[in-house]
């Protein structure tokens, strides 16, 4: 896939977070199938972008409406037609058995920031919810990942936002059939500029296997409803 438009897809630390494209076009299939699909927290509509791409039509939602960012990129890939756009609050989605697909990126952490635990579970029992039978729920996470990733964070990150913790895990995907995932990233989140987390997701790409899981900051996964 071309710079720009994975780019446009990602929107940052585009090298580690791309790797979720991968995970879930190997894993599930998802071309040329018409699926209904959601996408939350969509920030500037990238994954409703790839998802339409793909011959699907998407709900592209965050908690406020998307931004005109996120119509702007879909109308110069012509998807706009495949694209439908709604404020939608993840802990509350007004949809039961609908959809084929739900993804998202990167928003279970702000959902349960300040201490809210709990919120991780209503969001994902409500995404199963909003399901249909047999649908799928792709998804790419923040983890909270190692001590030297907590020290930076605390120093110069978001100090409220929840990180997905691994004991979490279990529990918060209890009501899935099924979730497979893998896990990646350790060096890209530390570069000051875009530039910077490109090189440093390069060196991720040859440094993750020898680097324990739960040192990684990013889980990519596919939930089986």
């Amino acid at each position: 896939m071309e710079d720009k438009k994975l780019k446009d897809i990602i929107d940052w630390d585009i090298v580690n977070w791309a790797k979720a494209l991968d995970y879930w076009e190997k894993n599930a299939d998802l071309k040329n199938k018409g699926y209904d699909c959601l996408e939350l927290g969509t920030a500037n509509g990238g994954l409703s972008l790839w998802l339409s791409l793909h011959q699907n039509k998407v709900l592209c939602t965050d908690l406020m409406p998307p931004k005109e960012k996120a119509r702007s990129i879909h109308k110069k890939y012509n998807c706009d037609s495949n694209i439908e756009y709604a404020a939608m609050d993840a802990l509350n989605i007004p949809f039961k058995d609908h959809f084929d697909v739900v993804v998202f990126k990167s928003i279970l952490g702000g959902i349960s920031q300040n201490g809210k635990d709990e919120n991780k579970l209503k969001t994902l029992n409500e995404i199963h919810k909003a399901l249909k039978p047999g649908g799928k729920l792709l998804f790419a996470e923040n983890l909270e990942a190692s001590l030297f990733h907590k020290m930076l964070r605390k120093k110069y990150g978001t100090p409220d936002w929840n990180y997905l913790r691994w004991n979490e895990i279990e529990e918060i995907f209890q009501s899935y059939k099924n979730v497979s995932f893998t896990t990646v990233g350790f060096l890209g989140c530390l570069g000051r500029n875009e530039h910077q987390r490109n090189i440093l997701g390069r060196i991720d790409h040859q440094i993750e296997m020898m680097i324990p899981q739960k040192m990684h900051y990013i889980m990519i996964g596919i939930a089986d409803k």
